[in-house]
């Protein structure tokens, strides 16, 4: 398959793949809600309390299926059921369900409100008051009502759902001015289950036909790493330490300079990010980096979903055979690096004015990420290490890449918020207000934050399974990366040709 056909497939996979997501999340969540009903059948508001001054407090327009909808339909669509009791238990209470235009005509001059919305939590009601002078008759004697019901303590109406336009009345029994009263507000459908039950079967047929999609794309894409003319993925590997079993992402280990230093130099991980400080950054730039870079984002939000597939496709791979499908390999590090890139640029260290290219693969740009390919891999390990032995390493990540909060409450609960910037974002920011004022990056700074990338890049490559390795607890703050890591920059001459044969 060529990589149009590829690229087309994984786009086609991953829409068809979002839609039967949402269709099969949506679809169960209806399934559990409809099994979940009170004994009665009935989903029901909190009872809360609605007090108005004036004669009859009146519900928004109910619309059931609209205009030209038979008035009976060969099944049951549901049933309403409205509670009203008085506040004051020797009050006498009136509730009522009519067609909105006979409504309108009965209070017609009257001074009444309408319910136009309510908040439950905390509860509040909205009101919109309509002035007027006249003395409506009482309500119970009018011959409109669907349903009705009137006298002390509570009230009910249950009304089978049917076409028009409806409308609820609450009123004092006597038509006076000044009600108070406790309402609750419950529906309930035979329909519920088998729509909740149809949607989640909809999901998973369109899951069925979305994952295999991706999958072949994200394969064919990988694959095209390893053709004539692509740019390749693999690092150099010194002749006297390479070695037949490397794969196309494969990363050599620095050469020892002696005894003594190698005794020094932690081994490297065989996950590797790098990134070169441009040394003439524009001052203004980086206000705009965000903005420039949405194109990237709109398409890494759609290959950070076709990886998370890919990695589920890889577990199951990895318990049966104890190794990494190879083209996922190389997809999946191509949205790592991706992602790098653009993050390098925008908000993640700002370290390049060089707009990052569209591309998987690797290129002629100041940060890349390299992956050692794993021939074999642990088939119990994969179990456990995504989740469960990564806790300490997810503690930190979340502590340098989580929101260090501040809130805010605005009074009468009209907003409440919290806003803020992580560790890493903070620290970026130092880096460019000082660019934007000194016209230099602070190196020390930069070393800390591409440290701080690092070590978040291998922990989630070993929590995407393409490493048993454990992560190291280190910054590795080197930033002559080509030198320090023995890989020599995308696109160098030194760099060869994967094997045909991996």
């Amino acid at each position: 398959m060529n990589r149009a056909g590829s690229i087309a497939m994984l786009i086609i996979g991953i829409v068809l793949s979002l839609i039967g997501v949402s269709l099969a999340a949506g679809g169960l969540a209806v399934a559990v809600l409809a099994s979940d009903q009170r004994d009665d059948g009935y989903f029901t508001s909190p009872t809360e309390r609605y007090a108005v001054a004036s004669h009859a407090l009146v519900s928004p327009r109910l619309e059931a299926f609209g205009e030209g909808t038979a008035e009976r339909l060969p099944f049951d669509v549901g049933t309403l059921r409205i509670r009203v009791t008085a506040s004051d238990p020797s009050d006498e209470i009136f509730i009522g369900l009519a067609p909105q235009d006979a409504v309108d005509d009965y209070l017609e001059g009257v001074d009444r409100t309408v319910l136009r919305d309510v908040d439950f939590n905390p509860f509040r009601p909205v009101y919109r008051n309509i002035s007027g002078s006249s003395t409506p008759g009482t309500p119970d004697s009018q011959e409109f009502w669907a349903a009705a019901a009137s006298g002390p303590g509570e009230q009910e109406i249950t009304w089978n759902i049917a076409a028009g336009d409806w409308t609820v009345v609450v009123m004092n029994a006597d038509a006076s001015p000044g009600i108070s009263a406790d309402l609750q507000a419950g529906f309930r459908s035979e329909l519920i289950q088998p729509a909740g039950t149809a949607i989640l079967l909809i999901g998973l047929v369109t899951l069925a036909i979305g994952v295999p999609l991706v999958v072949l794309g994200a394969v064919g894409l990988g694959r095209a790493a390893h053709e004539p003319g692509q740019p390749t993925s693999t690092a150099p590997v010194p002749p006297a330490e390479a070695s037949s079993d490397r794969g196309s992402e494969s990363i050599p280990a620095p050469s020892a300079t002696g005894l003594a230093t190698s005794a020094l130099t932690p081994p490297p991980y065989p996950a590797q990010l790098i990134g070169r400080l441009d040394p003439g950054l524009s001052r203004w730039l980086w206000l705009v980096k965000w903005f420039l870079a949405i194109p990237h984002y709109f398409v890494l939000f759609f290959l950070w979903f076709a990886f998370a597939v890919t990695t589920i496709v890889a577990w199951f791979a990895i318990l049966f055979t104890g190794r990494y499908p190879r083209s996922l390999f190389n997809f999946n590090v191509g949205v790592i690096r991706w992602n790098w890139r653009v993050a390098f640029y925008a908000y993640a260290a700002a370290g390049t004015d060089r707009y990052p290219p569209f591309t998987l693969a690797r290129a002629d740009y100041p940060a890349d990420v390299v992956v050692e390919y794993p021939e074999r891999l642990s088939r119990g390990l994969v179990l456990i290490k995504s989740w469960l032995l990564l806790i300490p390493h997810l503690l930190f990540v979340a502590a340098i890449t989580g929101s260090a909060t501040w809130g805010w409450q605005v009074q009468r609960g009209e907003y409440d918020g919290t806003g803020g910037l992580s560790l890493l974002g903070l620290l970026v920011l130092i880096a460019v207000v000082t660019l934007l004022f000194t016209g230099s990056y602070p190196r020390p700074l930069f070393a800390f934050i591409l440290g701080l990338n690092r070590w978040t890049t291998r922990v989630l490559v070993y929590g995407a399974l393409m490493r048993d390795e454990y992560p190291p607890f280190r910054l590795d703050q080197d930033t002559d990366d080509f030198l320090s890591h023995g890989a020599a920059p995308p696109g160098s001459p030194a760099e060869p040709e994967p094997s045909s044969g991996r």
